[in-house]
């Protein structure tokens, strides 16, 4: 993704999620998804998806079961 990409994503995810902890991270060779790290620990994925002439990110973030413990 884009670097001004990158810095809506983690405005938004901040703002959304009221934590200053949340950051953004590129893909080296990736152009459609980033990382998204809390504290240094990675949490999750942001995909891009184009489609008809729309623009949407998509989150997704795995929970094992031994975390909820």
């Amino acid at each position: 993704m884009k670097p001004d990409e990158i810095r809506k994503l983690e405005r938004y995810l901040k703002s959304r999620f009221s934590s200053a902890a949340i950051e953004v991270r590129a893909l080296p060779r990736k152009n459609d998804s980033a990382e998204v790290y809390v504290e240094d620990e990675f949490v999750g994925l942001i995909s891009k998806d184009e489609e008809e002439g729309e623009l949407s990110y998509h989150l997704t973030m795995t929970i094992l079961d031994i975390d909820l413990e």
